[in-house]
């Protein structure tokens, strides 16, 4: 794997090795982990914000409810 250097703030820094140290994980695993968590948070901010869009409009979103009854598959689970 290749490597780059990036520069943080000296208080960004300590907080980063202080999240390794307590989880037994190395700095560049723990930037990498951030890095995720935040990718992940973001999506689904996005997500609930197009739901959001969606319910605003009354007919897309009954559509939306429409073809998700249509698609969904069963776990197998009774109701």
């Amino acid at each position: 794997m290749t490597t780059t250097t990036i520069r943080v703030d000296t208080d960004t820094h300590a907080r980063l090795v202080e999240m390794s140290k307590a989880s037994g994980a190395s700095l560049m695993e723990t930037v990498r982990d951030a890095a995720e968590a935040l990718r992940r948070q973001r999506f689904a901010r996005r997500v609930v914000d197009e739901y959001a869009e969606l319910q605003r409009h009354p007919e897309a979103w009954a559509d939306y409810l429409a073809e998700a009854e249509q698609t969904s598959v069963s776990d197998g689970i009774g109701r």
